[in-house]
């Protein structure tokens, strides 16, 4: 989710009370400099991960090893939203499949609505609506009786304390089989729930009597993985998801006249879409342009949807297959735009609803085109029938599979930023499917990246890694608020920029480092192998530090220690340049405790220029200066880390010229 549209205001407030230099002042920098740096230490396996190599579903070389499996269910829901009453309305038949090797004694089901309930711990505010209310829970056609326990995923010893029963505490149910699940068996949840729709004053779904946007709105499976077994944190707010995928049939009444975008794909069009808006839906899927589908003056029943005159609402169908969630937007309000998208040797359909006073929503469809064909040329091709955005709520921005929900006032630049990191998500977490709440850097910090190399294909002129287009990082960087990225996401300041700081912009610059340090070559080659190997899997951090290595055959410990374990900030100076008959010698300090290597580039007065790449070895012996030699000539100017890879949060010492 892109939490820094949803905390804009915030952050906005705290950046204009921190000093845009975030170096330390003078005397810091020398103690800094007398003082033995710190050396950056192996990246230790946590010993789950060890376990899970030893066993064949991971391997050392970060790919999935032979024996990986994933758990996945099938979703039958039927939902009705009445937006007078505010109120959803649903029943699902969830038929859980466990592929894995392990007998499971208990069934684990996010209820993420109850981050609305009173007395649930949370780390955002929230107006309190009840949460999620079960009218009926039923396992294999029996039904369940509810039990007063504390639902944990922590390792059951035993038998289930109350079988043919079920439990809910927090955001989470356990539900207790009278028999226990064995491995290749699928089992059948039937559950039957109702909520108040939270109003605008909100983050990730929701309403705002206008539109309608449902995410988190269903009981779902857990994640049953091979390192941790059940992986069902709580939900707080701030911490985003770890889901597994499925195959959704998903059925939603909502009042005529109401347009709908969900995941999937509509399997009943007739039913609820006029004639002319399918065959200009048909329209779109086979061309470049925009296409608008249903105008300001199109909208209503019997000119966009059918008119249900023999009653007031209509049921969309909509199937999706290998998704990780199911969420729809929905309004009487929305004008509709379509076109396609080349992936690969396909196309896609790409949808975008909003309101016509958000004008500046007609360039809308355009970039949601660009971000599907630029990230499939990118990473791999869009896997996925159909991309939908969606206008909605005041929530910044929150990706779903083939939907995102985009809210708030943008200028033209900041709605393609938005809409191209959202869709940057349907390739990580919605296909690679990372755990969100523990390594929260690996999915906004790779989208992250993305979204800048986005900006810099769309604006060209606008530079999008120049350092002044990074502000977030050069702010932070080496200040009290640096914060480590392998931190769990609700485990930062509630209140501070520390979270959004080491899961978004910081991730990004090392990524970009990275990329310097490497060379496009390799990192691009990486990163899609990282993807491909990954795709519709749960991957680690260890997984892809380990396939960076793979492919670049070579050891990065010190790298992924500094950029991702480490508050350490990096800052190269040039401290002496000293000529003599048989050459030029540079003095590179380093002054901080992020390790780099020394990227320099001298200029000769005969115009010509001599670059030099210097490993970390010497800082890896505890130096804190580094010698360059140049050959002979005079040397006119040198400059450190002239192409901006590095994230060097004080450039002002990184040119010399021979006048000073």
């Amino acid at each position: 989710m892109n939490d820094r549209c949803i905390l804009v205001a915030a952050l906005l407030l705290v950046l204009l009370a921190v000093p845009v230099q975030a170096q330390p002042a003078d005397a810091e920098r020398s103690a800094t400099m007398t003082e033995r740096r710190p050396i950056p230490y192996p990246v230790t396996l946590p010993a789950n991960v060890q376990q899970a190599i030893a066993n064949g579903t991971r391997t050392a070389s970060g790919a999935p090893g032979p024996n990986y499996w994933t758990n996945t269910a099938h979703y039958d829901i039927e939902a009705t939203l009445n937006p007078a009453s505010e109120m959803l309305r649903g029943e699902a038949t969830i038929r859980y499949h466990n592929a894995s090797p392990d007998t499971l004694r208990r069934l684990l089901v996010h209820l993420r609505q109850n981050v609305y309930r009173d007395g649930v711990v949370r780390n955002r505010s929230v107006a309190v609506t009840g949460g999620m209310i079960l009218d009926r829970v039923a396992l294999n056609g029996t039904t369940l009786d509810a039990a007063n326990m504390q639902v944990s995923d922590e390792p059951m010893r035993g038998d289930p304390p109350v079988p043919n029963a079920y439990a809910v505490s927090d955001t989470r149910m356990a539900v207790y089989p009278g028999a226990p699940v064995a491995p290749g068996d699928t089992v059948r949840l039937d559950v039957a729930w109702h909520f108040e729709v939270p109003g605008p004053n909100n983050f990730r779904m929701g309403q705002d009597g206008e539109t309608f946007y449902l995410g988190y709105w269903y009981p779902q499976m857990a994640v049953y993985d091979d390192l941790h077994g059940w992986r069902a944190q709580p939900y707080q707010g701030d911490g985003e998801f770890y889901m597994p995928w499925g195959t959704y049939d998903v059925s939603i009444t909502v009042p005529e006249g109401w347009l709908v975008g969900a995941t999937g794909t509509l399997q009943n069009p007739d039913d609820v879409l006029t004639e002319s808006v399918q065959a200009r839906l048909d329209r779109a899927a086979q061309t470049d342009s925009i296409v608008t589908v249903v105008s300001e003056q199109q909208r209503g029943a019997g000119s966009a949807t059918v008119d249900a005159s023999d009653r007031p609402t209509l049921t969309w169908r909509f199937h999706a297959e290998d998704v990780r969630d199911f969420a729809f937007g929905t309004s009487a309000q929305y004008v509709w735009d379509a076109t396609s998208a080349e992936t690969g040797d396909e196309r896609a359909l790409v949808h975008s609803l909003y309101r016509p006073e958000k004008t500046l929503w007609t360039r809308s469809a355009e970039y949601a085109q660009f971000s599907v064909e630029h990230l499939s040329d990118m990473l791999i091709a869009y896997p996925y029938p159909q991309m939908t955005v969606v206008e909605g709520i005041s929530i910044g921005g929150m990706e779903y599979p083939m939907i995102t929900l985009i809210g708030g006032d943008y200028d033209a630049q900041g709605l393609f930023s938005v809409t191209y990191h959202e869709i940057s998500h349907m390739w990580i977490p919605m296909v690679v499917g990372t755990d969100e709440k523990t390594y929260a850097w690996m999915d906004e910090g790779l989208t992250e990246f993305n979204e800048s190399e986005g900006e810099d294909d769309f604006y060209p002129e606008m530079d999008a890694w120049d350092p002044a287009n990074q502000g977030s990082y050069y702010r932070y960087g080496g200040t009290p608020n640096d914060a480590p990225s392998m931190r769990h996401a609700d485990r930062y300041p509630v209140h501070g920029p520390e979270r959004v700081y080491a899961s978004y912009s910081k991730p990004r610059v090392m990524l970009h480092a990275l990329r310097g340090i490497l060379g496009d070559d390799t990192f691009f080659a990486a990163y899609r192998t990282f993807v491909e190997r990954w795709a519709f899997k749960h991957p680690t951090p260890y997984d892809l530090f380990h396939t960076v290595e793979d492919v670049a055959e070579r050891d990065l410990d010190w790298f992924w220690t500094g950029a991702f374990y480490e508050a350490w900030a990096l800052d190269h100076s040039i401290q002496d340049v000293t000529s003599a008959s048989d050459g030029t010698t540079v003095t590179v300090a380093d002054r901080r405790n992020l390790m780099m290597p020394v990227l320099l580039t001298a200029t000769y007065a005969d115009g010509s220029t001599v670059q030099r790449r210097v490993g970390v070895g010497t800082w890896m012996e505890g130096a804190r200066t580094a010698e360059v030699p140049l050959p002979a000539g005079t040397v006119t100017r040198v400059e450190l880390d002239p192409e901006q890879f590095l994230p060097d949060v004080d450039r002002s010492n990184n040119v010399w010229t021979a006048d000073e």
